[in-house]
């Protein structure tokens, strides 16, 4: 029989557990020295203005800082709002990344500036949804404006980060859809549902939790949160933020004090059913999917598009977070560093690949509950064999004994 779910949840790491609990900054998943960030984003670490901030924390420098745990946000309810980056100098700008956090822009427009007052529109939309838009675009000018003219919530407007490339830059677009492409997504969704939960109904999984007895507590919902670690506290408390008086919500004072513990004190008996009525409410459900993006998605997705890779890539760093955290993330990759380059570095993209595979299951062999490794040998390296770099379907593979495919 495959494992149950309980040998299949991943572990998190000190420095995870303090970011989630505390909101403390963690670095990106780089391994990066800025300055080779800064190499290819043309908008890191560059002097910013706002129109407004929301808080004194939520400054524009955290639009710019290639962390996509941190953000920007401008004053509530008020449109227009605008942020704007000094390249230093006149600067081709061939492609823009924006990462909209949930108060995102449905009308918006990008510009650029040789003064910072006269400005030429590079791109603009009236129907924006938020997530990641990465705009192909060719324009030449010191100052790089994103300029918001409509939010799409009632709040105000806020990004993770504003990234922007030029010709010459060491992250070209990828000439198929990345992983943050709704399709491509869902298709992620279902291959880490499968791997993790024996099913490619990863939507069902907003109601599960149990104590898989890992010294953890309580692991539960889409992404296994944990009661000891921190997140699930963090998703608890963002989510009677929106909605107070939820059923978890009388549960806080009890998920604080067993915060880096595996106690149930405070918790029993009524929390894991309270929690299960919880996850009928879209509202939770769409915090666990902003939780899942924000800790683990958006990061990896960040770091691997640095490296130049294409989805098959991308879901190879997602998948690894995921398991492993980010510190373990960070060892795989830079096992792999240390054998092959990357496509940014003028590595050759199936080389390095099989290098970070190669060394995502040396570190699964460790334990015990990692140590079927058919999540990346009959699948992602049947990927990676099968030269599927944009991982299209149809997708077959198998995990645990059991086969799974992926046709539309």
């Amino acid at each position: 029989m495959p494992p149950t779910i309980n040998a299949l949840r991943r572990h998190r790491t000190a420095a995870l557990v303090a970011a989630a609990a505390t909101g403390l900054l963690l670095p990106a998943l780089s391994g990066l020295t800025p300055a080779a960030a800064a190499a290819g984003n043309l908008a890191q670490g560059r002097p910013v203005t706002t129109s407004t901030t929301e808080t004194s924390t939520l400054t524009g420098a955290k639009a710019v800082d290639g962390s996509t745990t941190t953000r920007w946000a401008s004053a509530e309810g008020v449109d227009n709002q605008w942020i704007r980056v000094d390249l230093g100098a006149g600067t081709a700008v061939k492609r823009v990344v924006l990462k909209w956090e949930a108060a995102y822009a449905k009308s918006y427009r990008v510009e650029v500036s040789d003064d910072g007052s006269t400005w030429r529109q590079l791109y603009a939309t009236t129907s924006g949804d938020g997530g990641t838009d990465d705009l192909t675009v060719d324009g030449t000018g010191r100052y790089l404006r994103v300029f918001g003219t409509q939010r799409g919530t009632p709040y105000g407007y806020s990004l993770w980060e504003v990234e922007a490339y030029g010709s010459g830059s060491t992250t070209p677009p990828s000439t198929g859809k990345n992983l943050d492409d709704p399709a491509k997504k869902e298709v992620a969704m279902k291959l880490v549902s499968s791997f993790e939960n024996s099913s490619l109904d990863w939507r069902a999984q907003f109601a599960y939790i149990e104590d898989i007895d890992d010294g953890r507590g309580y692991t539960a919902g889409i992404i296994g949160f944990c009661s000891g670690t921190g997140d699930m506290l963090d998703l608890v408390e963002r989510y009677t933020a929106k909605k107070p008086g939820n059923p978890l919500a009388s549960y806080l004072p009890a998920l604080r004090r067993v915060n880096g513990t595996d106690s149930h004190q405070g918790l029993d008996p009524g929390f894991t059913n309270a929690w299960r009525q919880a996850a009928q409410d879209t509202v939770f459900q769409q915090t666990q999917e902003e939780e899942r993006d924000r800790v683990y998605f958006n990061p990896a997705l960040s770091q691997a598009k640095a490296d130049g890779l294409r989805a098959l890539g991308q879901f190879a760093y997602y998948d690894s977070a995921v398991m492993h955290g980010e510190d373990g993330f960070r060892s795989i990759r830079q096992v792999a560093l240390s054998r092959a380059l990357p496509p940014s570095r003028g590595g050759d993209e199936k080389a390095y690949l099989n290098a970070f595979l190669d060394a995502r299951e040396e570190e699964m062999r460790k334990e015990e509950a990692h140590s079927d490794t058919t999540r990346v040998s009959t699948a992602q390296r049947r990927f990676l064999n099968e030269n599927n770099f944009d991982l299209n379907t149809p997708l077959y593979w198998s995990v645990y004994g059991e086969a799974f495919s992926i046709t539309g």
